[in-house]
């Protein structure tokens, strides 16, 4: 059955309230939008419910097409088990493509998604000024929308590059289906957006936890700036958060993760996706679609603390790969606070021992239900963003990179200060959703996923294949550095 279009959501979004520093969403009404937005409250519930597609996001979808996309996560095959080809495409770097669309199913979600981000953001974005309240207030509501409206299309434009511009409230389907708009365009846009909510948006002492920030708004703006090698526009605005005051690092590397129910928005996190433990359908999974498998309940009961652990069959995802492993230098503190091991007495390899995920496995209390929040920007890459955009000035950035290398146990950098520096995002981010991007922006995402497929396919068994089992043929086939359109989308539109 073709789904309704994306646009849909711009007149049944969930309406949300703010409870306890927690963005919560409390489904009230399907009101329209000509007689909902009346008073400051509505514009608070609407942006609350802009900021409700980012959980979808991270917990399902950005882990497939930002980490395992990439050589530092793989899947964990079960060949007793075939219903997750999808993802395999994914990580396999062979999603069918056909006159510029894909089938795959994650690819559509995490579009619309986003959309939704925008549909939401829009509405507001058109009718706050016609409403009157507080100064204050609605300059910070509107700089929460500008934030978040630059910062999905910033996603759209790095997994899609060329997708439609839409700045104002859809009102029919007609309105739904515009032509695409070129990278320029789409990054002039997200430039506009973000420098928006730099100059309405509070510092982050002064604004309610969780919420976007001037401090977050600048450092989106500065990976849009990186990502364009506009180094010295970059510089400056990472330098106004450094020297806000407003963030620092936390002095172990293992203690800078939320957990299921504290640590959260804590003095190195810039912004990160908010979940909530319990019953309110405000809970996050992730973790458990970070575990091999298959895991007996005792055997995960050792990584989550639950007290009703339910055995995981299926099909693990997001599993370190031995190149992540091997990437971490003697001595670094971060390999044993990222990465653990378990073994798992029903796998079909003789080798039974995987890595998994550590740095986001807190424990929790019940099965499939944590509060572990998502970091999306970290103070430690604010402080690696400015060494790159000061090294690629011929600058000295030396000294921001080496505050993140003693957090972590070592000592200064050695060698090729570019080099030192991706290695560095690649170890202290890792898993984090940054690998793929990092590959694609420095030019270097065809060479190392080419290289990486041929480890994968000449030793199957490093890569948790159990033996005799091969990658499938078509496995590295489909180096592309975008993703191709969602299929059901097309469907819907005539321009691609």
């Amino acid at each position: 059955m073709k789904t309704k279009i994306i646009f849909i959501w711009l007149v049944t979004f969930l309406l949300t309230s703010c409870q306890d520093e927690f963005l919560t969403i409390v489904p009230e009404t399907a009101l329209s939008s000509a007689t909902f937005f009346t008073k400051e409250a509505d514009f608070q519930q609407a942006v609350n419910g802009a900021y409700v597609p980012l959980r979808s996001i991270v917990n399902d979808r950005a882990w497939l097409l930002g980490e395992m996309h990439s050589d530092n996560t793989y899947y964990a095959r079960n060949i007793l088990f075939g219903a997750t080809e999808q993802q395999e495409d994914i990580a396999d770097f062979a999603i069918p493509v056909a006159g510029g669309v894909t089938s795959n199913t994650h690819v559509l979600n995490q579009y619309r998604l986003d959309y939704q981000i925008i549909s939401r953001t829009n509405q507001v974005l058109a009718l706050i000024d016609d409403v009157e309240f507080g100064e204050a207030s609605k300059n910070n509501l509107k700089g929460q929308a500008y934030f978040l409206r630059a910062f999905a299309y910033f996603e759209l434009v790095r997994y899609f590059g060329k997708v439609p511009l839409h700045l104002e409230p859809v009102e029919n389907r007609e309105g739904a289906a515009l032509p695409l708009a070129s990278e320029e365009e789409i990054y002039a846009q997200i430039i506009n957006d973000a420098t928006e909510a730099i100059n309405l948006l509070p510092l982050k002492s002064a604004q309610e936890a969780g919420r976007a920030t001037s401090g977050a708004a600048r450092t989106l703006l500065a990976n849009v700036y990186i990502v364009q090698k506009k180094w010295a526009e970059a510089e400056s605005l990472l330098m106004e958060v450094v020297n806000s005051n407003e963030y620092q690092l936390i002095p172990n590397y293992a203690e800078v993760f939320s957990t299921s129910t504290g640590n959260k928005n804590n003095m190195e996190s810039v912004f990160e996706v908010q979940f909530l433990e319990g019953s309110a359908g405000l809970n996050g999974t992730f973790i458990y679609n970070f575990l091999p498998r298959p895991m007996t309940s005792d055997e995960l009961k050792t990584i989550t603390g639950t007290s009703n652990a339910q055995p995981l069959t299926g099909e693990g995802n997001n599993i370190p790969t031995p190149d992540i492993i091997a990437a971490y230098e003697p001595g670094d503190e971060r390999k044993d606070a990222s990465i653990a091991y378990i073994t798992l007495s029903g796998s079909l390899r003789d080798d039974k021992v995987y890595p998994y995920i550590k740095k986001f496995a807190k424990t929790h209390a019940l099965h499939n239900n944590h509060g572990t929040n998502w970091p999306i920007y970290r103070y430690s890459e604010v402080l690696l963003f400015l060494a790159e955009a000061l090294n690629e000035q011929g600058k000295d950035g030396s000294m921001y990179l080496d505050l993140v290398r003693e957090r972590a146990g070592l000592g200064a950098a050695q060698g090729d200060m570019r080099e030192a520096i991706y290695h560095e995002r690649r170890v202290e981010l890792a898993f984090e959703n940054k690998r793929w991007f990092d590959l694609v922006r420095t030019g270097r995402a065809v060479d190392v996923i080419t290289a990486y497929g041929a480890r994968i396919k000449s030793n199957p068994l490093d890569y948790y294949y159990p033996a005799g089992a091969v990658p499938r043929s078509h496995a590295f086939t489909n180096i592309d550095l975008y993703y191709a359109l969602p299929a059901d989308e097309a469907a819907l539109s005539p321009y691609f």
